[in-house]
Protein backbone atom coordinates (compact mmCIF):
# COMPACT_ATOMS: atom_id res chain seq x y z
CA UNK A 1 0.00 0.00 0.00
CA UNK A 2 0.96 2.98 -0.90
CA UNK A 3 0.39 6.33 1.41
CA UNK A 4 0.73 9.83 -1.00
CA UNK A 5 0.95 13.03 0.80
CA UNK A 6 -2.12 14.99 -0.21
CA UNK A 7 -2.59 18.33 0.58
CA UNK A 8 -0.10 18.20 3.93
CA UNK A 9 2.48 21.33 4.23
CA UNK A 10 5.88 19.70 5.31
CA UNK A 11 5.76 20.60 8.70
CA UNK A 12 9.24 20.71 10.77
CA UNK A 13 8.93 22.35 14.50
CA UNK A 14 12.06 22.25 15.19
CA UNK A 15 12.83 24.11 12.01
CA UNK A 16 10.47 26.91 12.87
CA UNK A 17 12.40 27.12 16.25
CA UNK A 18 15.31 27.64 14.25
CA UNK A 19 14.37 30.10 12.24
CA UNK A 20 12.58 32.29 15.20
CA UNK A 21 15.95 31.86 17.36
CA UNK A 22 17.62 33.28 14.19
CA UNK A 23 15.05 36.01 14.00
CA UNK A 24 16.07 36.80 17.85
CA UNK A 25 19.65 37.07 17.19
CA UNK A 26 18.93 39.45 13.74
CA UNK A 27 16.91 41.63 15.87
CA UNK A 28 19.51 41.93 18.71
CA UNK A 29 22.33 42.97 16.48
CA UNK A 30 20.26 45.88 15.15
CA UNK A 31 19.90 47.21 18.71
CA UNK A 32 22.01 49.92 19.74
CA UNK A 33 22.80 51.90 23.03
CA UNK A 34 22.15 55.10 22.90
CA UNK A 35 22.82 57.95 25.18
CA UNK A 36 21.46 61.30 25.94
CA UNK A 37 23.28 63.91 27.90
CA UNK A 38 21.26 66.28 29.93
CA UNK A 39 21.81 70.25 29.23
CA UNK A 40 22.97 70.42 32.78
CA UNK A 41 25.48 68.13 32.46
CA UNK A 42 26.68 69.89 29.67
CA UNK A 43 26.93 72.84 31.62
CA UNK A 44 29.27 70.79 34.18
CA UNK A 45 31.51 69.75 31.41
CA UNK A 46 31.82 73.19 30.52
CA UNK A 47 35.36 74.63 31.96
CA UNK A 48 34.93 77.11 34.70
CA UNK A 49 36.31 79.98 35.55
CA UNK A 50 38.17 78.83 38.39
CA UNK A 51 39.82 75.81 36.59
CA UNK A 52 41.04 78.30 33.78
CA UNK A 53 42.52 80.25 36.26
CA UNK A 54 44.60 77.48 37.84
CA UNK A 55 45.77 75.94 34.85
CA UNK A 56 46.88 79.82 34.19
CA UNK A 57 48.89 79.59 37.48
CA UNK A 58 50.06 76.14 36.47
CA UNK A 59 51.82 76.77 33.71
CA UNK A 60 53.16 79.95 35.42
CA UNK A 61 54.68 77.51 38.03
CA UNK A 62 55.83 75.61 35.47
CA UNK A 63 57.23 78.38 33.60
CA UNK A 64 59.33 79.74 36.55
CA UNK A 65 60.49 75.88 37.35
CA UNK A 66 61.99 75.44 34.47
CA UNK A 67 63.75 78.64 34.06
CA UNK A 68 65.34 78.30 37.40
CA UNK A 69 63.61 81.52 38.92
CA UNK A 70 61.16 79.91 40.56
CA UNK A 71 62.41 80.21 44.82
CA UNK A 72 60.19 78.74 47.63
CA UNK A 73 59.79 80.80 50.97
CA UNK A 74 60.02 78.40 53.91
CA UNK A 75 58.51 80.29 56.50
CA UNK A 76 55.67 81.06 54.59
CA UNK A 77 55.51 76.93 53.46
CA UNK A 78 55.59 76.35 57.50
CA UNK A 79 53.43 78.75 58.14
CA UNK A 80 50.76 77.35 55.65
CA UNK A 81 51.34 73.78 56.56
CA UNK A 82 50.37 74.77 60.21
CA UNK A 83 47.47 76.32 59.40
CA UNK A 84 46.74 73.39 57.46
CA UNK A 85 47.21 70.77 59.94
CA UNK A 86 45.81 72.61 62.67
CA UNK A 87 42.55 72.93 60.94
Amino acid sequence: MKINKINIPAINPYRTNQIKAEQVKEQAKIKTDKLEISSEAKKLSETSPITTERNERVQQLKAQIESGNYKVDPEKLASNLIKYYKK
